[in-house]
């Protein structure tokens, strides 16, 4: 981040932590940046970046991104008469940053230093430029003029996106050639004021404002794949989507998300650890560098940035991150991309925002979180989306998708962090201490969890297309086996084993068979630790057909047995390459094993075309 040294200056008038009291005399605005200037034990001076969090009868409240230690009564702060920006260009690919977008790589030692600061972007970079537009061409912003090759992928430089509500003509454009960031490679020209903007690689955006710089926002349609069978069948999440991931600690939240990063159908993965434990994170640098991409054949960090704030730097710093995480996703997004944004986890941040508001002593809501909670994560939340962009970039689809992951207090699914997320996502997905200790991972809920996509129609057509036509219903009827599996466990649980009906154990054992044979997945198993659509749909045919089927037995015993050997069956199958040689000999293992229990005889071969 610059620091910009402005006259515009104040005095300390309280400090409480993180939490400044400033006495001003001129105007300031809300969510401005500012830096207390103090001097360390060594007499050299250094400015702590702030940022003003509300303004009140000459009194400025700001929040520190630093610790405060050493700042007194009566310092001295400089108001830089602008909002938190970020720095967006070529070159933030593969970068660890933390909130306020420095890159941590480039710090000496171990520790963080107070008041350094740095930029993500390396100035004197250069980079091959292939233009797209000419001169005269009419444009406006988010327009792409050209490109440069960052890593993979043709990263788009775009009119800014500060030109808004204007139309430009371009005066002038570079051709092919090498340039640094800085250069200019075209002037633009507005039409009304005829005032001229040079336009280089470079350009900075205020994070709480989203980039809207495109020509629709539209409702959402297409289902994001990410190979995780519980999430794309059951609780489906769409390209542009929102979704949650809810459960105590130690259930596989982490463990999910790197799933979900590596195999999930989107171009470029931002990870935002607003907040987590130190050894969390350090897990995130060590282990994502290491990762195989399996769309590329490349690294997955290639295509990622991480935005990193652990759980003892000030609160502050952690609201910091998650509005710089999509601040850059929407920036790529305006390239055509599908951005995949993955927080981990939004209880650090709302926990951060109830600091603050404690200590400016507003009014509490439950739990003494602040009384528009949920107004602010709604409002971030809707920032994700998939949209379609400016006809001079041909209204190239682009999307954010935002999964993030909370952590409430001994589990609680019921706490107000939770509750204010359930109004804002539109998936749920609950995890389970229960399902973790009985090691059935993804430890997400079945019965708990829901996916209000489902409900769209648009969705419902596109998974009849491409999927099945009675797809949807056949989610559902998954749904209702679970449940009614759940309650005749609890029937036998409570009046015992031979108290309650076959039908029971039945309808518990084919619950059974859903759960353990698709809801159950190996994320260290190789093949099945991603699961294509293909593959989800047959294997899941097949168990519906298997639960469909009446059964011939004459003692829960025979059940349980019975159904004992289907599952161990198609858990073979599910670690076997699909219509392999071997996954055939399993499903030729499995006819014969059902022909011989079904109370209206078929052959095998039958059931082998019904289950296709």
């Amino acid at each position: 981040m610059a620091k910009d040294t402005d006259t515009r200056c104040g005095k300390v008038l309280a400090i409480v932590g993180n939490l400044v009291t400033v006495q001003v005399d001129i105007p300031i605005m809300n969510r401005e940046i500012c830096y207390i200037v103090i001097c360390d034990s060594l007499s050299s001076e250094k400015r702590l970046m702030s940022e003003v969090i509300k303004v009140h009868a000459g009194l400025v409240y700001i929040q520190v991104f630093e610790s405060t230690r050493g700042v007194k009564i009566g310092s001295s702060v400089e108001f830089a008469n602008k909002m938190l920006e970020v720095d967006l260009a070529p070159g933030l690919l593969s970068k660890i940053l933390d909130g306020l977008q420095n890159d941590l790589t480039l710090f000496p030692g171990i520790f963080l230093e107070r008041g350094l600061y740095n930029t993500p972007i390396d100035f004197e970079a250069e980079y091959e430029f292939h233009p797209r537009m000419k001169v005269g061409d009419r444009v406006v912003a988010g327009d792409w003029l050209g490109h440069v090759r960052e890593n993979w992928f043709d990263h788009q430089i775009m009119v800014p996106f500060k030109c808004a509500h204007n139309t430009y003509k371009i005066k002038s454009i570079n051709g092919n050639g090498v340039y640094k960031i800085k250069d200019t490679i075209a002037v633009i020209v507005d039409e009304k004021s005829a005032e001229e903007i040079k336009v280089s690689m470079h350009q900075k955006w205020p994070v709480y404002f989203p980039i809207e710089s495109y020509q629709e926002k539209l409702r959402l349609f297409k289902q994001l794949d990410t190979g995780v069978r519980v999430i794309d069948t059951l609780n489906p999440i769409v390209e542009g989507g929102t979704g949650f991931i809810p459960g105590p600690f130690g259930c596989g939240k982490t463990v999910l998300q790197h799933i979900i990063s590596q195999y999930a159908s989107a171009d470029l993965i931002v990870v935002a650890a607003c907040g987590e434990r130190a050894n969390e994170v350090i897990e995130l640098f060590v282990e994502f560098p290491h990762l195989d991409d399996p769309r590329t054949g490349r690294k997955l960090m290639e295509r990622t940035i991480i935005i990193c704030n652990t759980s003892n730097m000030p609160v502050s710093a952690r609201e910091a991150s998650v509005y710089t995480a999509m601040t850059i996703s929407e920036y790529y997004r305006q390239m055509g991309l599908r951005v995949l944004l993955l927080a981990d986890s939004t209880s650090r941040w709302a926990q951060a925002l109830r600091e603050m508001a404690n200590k400016m002593e507003e009014l509490p809501g439950p739990d003494a979180f602040p009384m528009d909670l949920t107004a602010i994560i709604s409002s971030f939340y809707a920032r994700a989306g998939y949209v379609h962009l400016n006809k001079n970039n041909n209204s190239t689809p682009g999307s954010v998708t935002f999964i993030g992951t909370v952590s409430p207090a001994g589990g609680n699914l019921k706490e107000p962090v939770v509750e204010a997320t359930k109004k804002a996502a539109r998936c749920f997905y609950a995890l389970s201490q229960k399902r973790a200790d009985s090691k059935r991972y993804p430890a997400i809920d079945p019965v708990d969890s829901y996916s209000k996509y489902l409900e769209y129609s648009e969705v419902q057509n596109y998974m009849s297309k491409h999927i099945s036509s009675d797809w949807v219903a056949s989610v559902y009827k998954a749904k209702d086996l679970l449940l009614r599996g759940r309650e005749a466990f609890e029937q036998i649980n409570i009046l015992g084993d031979d108290s309650v009906p076959l039908a029971y154990h039945e309808r518990y054992w084919k619950a059974e068979v859903i759960d353990f044979c698709f809801l159950q997945q190996d994320a260290f198993d190789k093949v099945d630790c991603y699961s294509p659509i293909e593959r989800q749909k047959f294997m899941f045919e097949l168990i519906l057909k298997i639960a469909d089927y009446n059964f011939d037995f004459n003692s829960f015993e025979e059940i349980q047995d019975y159904f004992k050997n289907i599952i161990n069956i198609i858990k073979q199958m599910n670690y076997c390459e699909f219509n392999s040689q071997k996954f055939s000999e399993y499903q030729n293992k499995l006819n014969t094993l059902i022909s011989t229990k079904i109370s209206t005889k078929i052959s095998s071969s039958s059931i082998q075309m019904e289950a296709r």
